[in-house]
């Protein structure tokens, strides 16, 4: 059908009649105005893809009437402009990435043909940085000139920290990797219209205080106000104090706060930006008239300007001071004055997200250890990973140039890291290599240690490799609380590496500070950073870089010609993947030998008509957790332990232990992936009396690893389910924490809350999310997971419906079924969302 809303198109420049765009001012409605701008480029693309089909006329009208319509949980589609698919594996310097060829030389020709074999699908070849921050500098476009329109880019992601490119003013979010594939299919997105809260900044920032401390800060206060499920959308006169890459490092950290997107619109610095990174001015100019010409281009220091929120909280810049968050969440925040403080507290406390339970007696321990012929010692709070890494902070100049000028001043004043520190950087993007080069601060940051190991995702997401053998025994010896401080955006127990107890998050140039002191048991007012040569004691403040400094190396060494240099040549860069000889067939010729690449048995069984979806029955519980079991816990993520069900099917492939690779490089096989789903060593069962990938297979009542236990549910025709606490499936947006599942047997999670990416991704695979009701959990109704459950679905569904739940010890109570929508329920009646897409490609 033809677009309804024709009538409003008109060329943006009269001299070039073909070049067009949907003017929303024609619409002559009062309510624009007022609109949130997150909630502006919604209405754009509705109003631009409406068909009378997939988007219609009452989708456009409840989006222009968001002030009454935000509270009624209506379901409205959304086209994202683009779609990005981050792939997991670190890209890296020469020698690891040869190494990394020759590993993932089967999954790398998978990807170049399917470069080759689709439309409109990029590859950005390995060794060219993290995705998000390659979005950033290169690929987004703010504004999109694409089939004789103008409209405004915006995104969606396989990575929660998706959001990042949100700083920039593309609105954008992650998205399960299920919800991405129906995306680049044509099937837009249906999400409940969200509530914005507007988040008002004020004030400068004090000079000592860095991107990271701010992020930190409106981290724990976001988490406070509760934001899960709504938008940010920033204003305030303060937002004029922020570059774009102070904007992306608060838009990177959304998922660390809860909300679905951290906004910031585009102002004269996000123009700005787009020249200073090298892109096209002229196309630079006619994104501006067009922002100008549909009322999105942003001034913050112009109060009229601000729209309807449905809430406002306020921070004054000047309040923030330097901070870490840990020891195991991203939102406990930590002032840097109080660190060694609480983490003394943490080591006597109840175990938990702030607490290790040591023994008082052993607050204190040590333990010698020799590392290349020197003696040394470890105690509880030594530092022994110290990583410069992440998108968060390696996109921003002023915090990496900061590190390198503190780096700088450290090296001449005689400071240097202990040997055992396993001490690295890895860079978003080949730029920030190219002006730490030319200002003259990487040989100070390699003095340190601090050498470039690659560009990726490394140590923030637990690739940061094994520490070394005697500093491990060491710590195993004394049973220390041993420390990792990272510049990235994860720090939940289990993900850094499982030596590393306690993680924190900081600044790049406090990463550095902690890794001189080698514990984080300092307080830098009172105590010296370290003791040089010549007897003197260095202080932190001695060799803090204040934001003069970094500013006027920034203004001389971050400059456009960097980004086209870099860019440029992107995508023929790197000659292992140009050399690579992928498939030029239409069809993937699958083959079996393949322990990389193997085809997936999702559609097995599948038929053109629909199954009537049926009652769950006398369903087994096969883990039961507490609260925020993240997807870390859930999907398999980081090396292959050698005592793993994923072990076992490599080896008897014929595989050895040196070959197996990670988990990461080899999702393309579900038959590795399935056996490493809740093998995460730091998993928390109840039935369990010790941390562990292990649950209890009732029938026989053995303790068993969780695939063999679901493998033997499985053959005994036995449904599964999962019983979990608050905040179920945090962390990262992986899919595999839905597929894993799905592929054990689990028909079903009851959970007391989810995290908003997770629970879509189950309902992509067709699994059940169940809610307990308000003021129940597994507590209240007496459950103790090893009862029997059958799960009643009623004929006729509908979204967010309450559902009878009976044990075979006779007790029934009711949970509410998470569909939040009606094409929510439309996937679950195909079994999931992939088998709908084929269903309707089919018919």
């Amino acid at each position: 059908m033809s677009n309804p809303f024709v009538r409003i198109v008109e060329p943006l420049d009269p001299k070039q009649p073909l070049k067009k765009f949907f003017n929303l001012g024609k619409l002559e409605d009062v309510r624009y105005a007022r609109l949130p701008f997150s909630i502006r480029i919604l209405l754009e693309a509705a109003i631009r893809n409406c068909d009378e089909f997939l988007v219609k006329k009452g989708d456009v009208e409840n989006i222009l009437n968001w002030k009454v319509m935000q509270h009624k949980s209506v379901e409205v589609p959304f086209k994202p402009a683009r779609v990005i698919l981050q792939d997991f594996t670190s890209d890296s310097l020469q020698k690891n990435q040869d190494l990394e060829f020759e590993r993932n030389k089967e999954r790398f020709e998978f990807l170049k043909w399917g470069s080759q074999a689709f439309k409109n699908l990029r590859i950005i070849p390995p060794g060219s940085g993290i995705i998000h921050q390659v979005n950033l500098e290169y690929l987004a476009r703010v504004v999109m000139d694409q089939d004789g329109y103008y409209y405004p880019d915006s995104v969606v992601g396989t990575d929660s920290h998706t959001t990042m490119i949100d700083g920039l003013g593309v609105l954008g979010w992650g998205v399960g990797g299920i919800e991405a594939e129906a995306v680049m299919l044509g099937q837009p997105i249906s999400m409940v219209l969200p509530e914005v809260v507007g988040y008002k900044l004020v004030g400068n920032p004090q000079p000592l205080v860095t991107s990271t401390d701010i992020v930190l800060t409106i981290t724990k206060h976001l988490r406070q106000v509760g934001v899960v499920g709504k938008f940010v959308e920033f204003f305030g006169s303060g937002v004029a104090q922020l570059s774009i890459a102070d904007r992306a490092t608060i838009a990177n950290m959304c998922p660390e706060y809860g909300a679905t997107a951290a906004y910031f619109p585009v102002d004269d610095i996000s123009i700005g930006y787009l020249i200073q990174t090298g892109r096209d001015k002229e196309k630079v100019m006619c994104t501006k008239r067009y922002l100008e010409a549909v009322g999105m281009l942003r001034d913050f220091k112009n109060s009229s300007q601000d729209p309807d929120f449905t809430q406002v909280v306020e921070l004054d810049l000047h309040t923030v001071v330097p901070c870490c968050s840990g020891p195991k969440r991203p939102q406990d925040k930590v002032a840097v004055s109080d660190m060694k403080k609480d983490f003394e507290t943490c080591l006597g406390a109840k175990q938990g997200f702030k607490g290790f339970q040591i023994a008082p007696d052993r607050h204190n321990s040590i333990v010698k250890f020799n590392f290349e012929g020197c003696d040394f010692e470890l105690a509880h709070g030594s530092v022994v990973i110290a990583a410069i890494t992440s998108c968060t902070n390696t996109s921003n100049p002023s915090v990496m140039l900061g590190a390198g000028l503190l780096a700088k001043k450290a090296v001449e004043a005689g400071l240097t890291v202990k040997p055992y520190i396993k001490t690295s950087l890895s860079p978003g993007s080949g730029v920030v290599t190219y002006y730490l080069r030319e200002s003259g601060v990487m040989r100070y940051l390699s003095q340190l240690g601090f050498d470039v190991v690659g560009y990726g995702c490394m140590t923030c997401i637990g690739n940061s490799g094994p520490l070394p053998e005697s500093v491990v025994e060491a710590i195993t010896q004394g049973d220390l609380v041993a420390v990792g401080v990272l510049s990235g955006n994860r720090n939940f127990e289990g993900r850094v590496h499982p030596n590393t107890r306690a993680n924190y998050l900081a600044s790049p140039p406090l990463v550095i500070a902690y890794a001189i002191a080698g514990t984080i048991r300092i307080d830098f007012e009172k105590e010296p950073l370290g003791i040089n040569a010549s007897g003197k004691k260095i202080f932190l403040k001695d060799i803090w870089p204040t934001r003069n400094e970094i500013q006027a190396v920034e203004r001389q060494f971050v400059i456009p010609g960097m980004f086209k240099e870099v860019y440029q040549k992107i995508e023929t860069v790197n000659k292992s993947w140009n050399a690579l000889d992928a498939p030029s067939d239409k069809l993937y010729t699958w083959n079996p030998k393949s322990t990389y690449i193997k085809s997936p048995p999702f559609f097995d069984g599948l038929t053109l008509a629909l199954q009537t979806p049926k009652t769950i029955e006398d369903a087994y519980v096969l883990l039961s957790f507490g609260d925020s079991v993240t997807t870390d816990h859930i999907s398999p993520a980081g090396n292959i332990a050698r005592n793993s069900p994923a072990a076992r099917y490599l080896t008897s492939r014929g595989l050895t232990p040196r070959e197996f690779n990670s988990y990461g490089s080899r999702r393309g096989n579900d038959a590795v992936m399935a056996r490493g789903t809740f093998a995460n060593i730091r998993l928390v069962n109840k039935f369990i009396d010790k941390q562990g990938p292990q649950t209890i297979h009732f029938p026989s009542g053995e303790i068993l690893d969780v695939f063999d236990a679901a493998e033997r549910y499985k053959q005994a025709g036995h449904p599964l389910i999962v019983l979990a606490g608050k905040e179920y499936g945090a962390g990262s947006s992986r899919d595999w924490a839905a597929k894993g599942p799905f592929l054990l047997g689990v028909k079903a999670v009851l959970a007391e809350s989810y995290e908003r990416i997770h629970r879509s991704n189950l309902v992509g695979m067709g699994v059940i999310p169940l809610q307990y009701l308000p003021g129940e959990d597994a507590g209240t109704l007496g459950l103790t997971g090893r009862e029997r459950y059958t799960i009643i679905i009623p004929e006729k569904l509908k979204p967010q419906m309450n559902v009878q739940i009976k044990l075979d010890t006779g007790k029934t109570f009711h949970a509410i079924m998470r569909f939040d929508t009606d094409v929510e329920l439309t996937y679950f009646h195909n079994g999931g969302i992939l088998n709908y897409m084929i269903r309707k490609m089919a018919s």
